[in-house]
């Protein structure tokens, strides 16, 4: 899928931009309503209002006008006017910021159910209640998590991190990744936290799936057979 990201602010736009590549998605970057216009043909569009040439909302309104692209407002305006104004002039979903990526790239593939059939997704995304493998069954549009048929009592967190993970099974994803995509790219926590999280998995997943750390790297998924 093509994306366009109109966002001016460069922090979050290489933030936003390095996890959708992450999950499939071709992006196209540009920091102005100008820019936006004289793009090419895109899929969906991740839209920022506070453009340093012109409102966000007259280029919302004018790529209505020329298409049915998807498009989804992304702004630091939280005012109920602004989303109200967004979502009448054409736009399918508004997100405030600020907001984390596995947010914004869930709003994404819910706004695409429901304007092209799921088999348009990226090649490789996970299917809202695919198995991740084996005895593990990761049930996306419920959040819930079972185990030789049995649900786990997952935390959210516990859950966000689990279906990160199990995005690429096997694959060796970096502490930041994993924290900039569970607990957002602006987290100020102690990254300790992720190791409390990776152990609870662990203890709750038992055998059927297993955490492995990979030193001086991070952690993957192995599910068991």
């Amino acid at each position: 899928m093509r994306v366009l990201l109109v966002e001016d602010d460069q922090p979050i736009a290489d933030s936003l931009r390095r996890g959708l590549v992450r999950y499939g998605y071709e992006v196209t970057w540009v920091r102005t309503g100008a820019e936006a216009l004289d793009a090419g043909p895109a899929d969906m569009v991740l839209l920022d209002l506070g453009l340093p040439d012109v409102d966000g909302l007259d280029v919302c309104r004018e790529l209505r006008a020329r298409g049915d692209v998807p498009i989804i407002v992304i702004s630091a305006r939280a005012d109920e006017v602004d989303r109200v104004v967004g979502l009448e002039i054409g736009a399918d979903d508004y997100v405030s910021k600020p907001f984390g990526v596995r947010e914004v790239i869930a709003r994404m593939r819910a706004v695409a159910r429901r304007v092209r059939p799921v088999a348009d997704e990226p090649a490789g995304a996970p299917s809202p209640d695919s198995p991740a493998g084996g005895r593990l069954v990761i049930d996306r549009r419920a959040r819930r998590v079972h185990v030789d048929g049995d649900e786990l009592a997952l935390s959210p967190k516990e859950y966000d991190l689990l279906a990160f993970l199990a995005d690429a099974p096997g694959a060796a994803l970096t502490r930041e990744q994993i924290m900039e995509a569970v607990w957002d790219a602006h987290w100020f926590g102690p990254t300790k936290t992720l190791d409390v999280h990776i152990g609870a998995l662990r203890r709750k997943l038992g055998d059927a799936a297993v955490v492995e750390t990979v030193r001086g790297v991070g952690f993957r998924l192995v599910v068991a057979g």
